[in-house]
């Protein structure tokens, strides 16, 4: 079975201080093509922010993205996952709780973010090398 470590070995790890501006944020997460990045505070996972934070948690009621701390609207104490966690185990916490991202540590040092659509890619191309040795 795959790993997490097998999915991040070569990604570089983005993550965002708890301290810093909803803008500066959305601005990293444009720069760097993501939608989503976990939140550390003094160094250690403090939350996930997301498009969708910005959408639900910032625009929708109007606070304005200057002026707005992302530890104000980030989800906060997210569920972690080991570096060697299985891809079948993600899949399954995300689908049991309704996650799409989870940051992923090893010990409290964060090693990444891995995504629903991450993990779906990943078993995607899985299923073309089956298909490919069946054939």
């Amino acid at each position: 079975m795959s790993t997490l470590r097998d999915l991040v070995k070569d990604r570089k790890v983005y993550s965002i201080n708890a301290e810093g501006t909803v803008l500066e944020a959305a601005r990293f997460m444009m720069e760097h093509k993501i939608g989503a990045q976990p939140v550390l505070r003094n160094g250690e996972l403090a939350g996930n922010f997301s498009e969708r934070d910005i959408m639900n948690r910032v625009v929708a009621v109007g606070r304005t993205p200057g002026h707005t701390v992302v530890s104000e609207v980030m989800t906060a104490n997210p569920r972690a996952v080991n570096l060697d966690e299985t891809i079948e185990e993600c899949l399954f916490i995300m689908h049991e709780f309704g996650f799409r991202h989870l940051p992923i540590v090893d010990g409290k040092e964060l090693k990444g973010l891995v995504s629903l659509r991450d993990i779906v890619m990943r078993q995607a191309a899985e299923l073309e090398r089956q298909s490919r040795r069946a054939s």
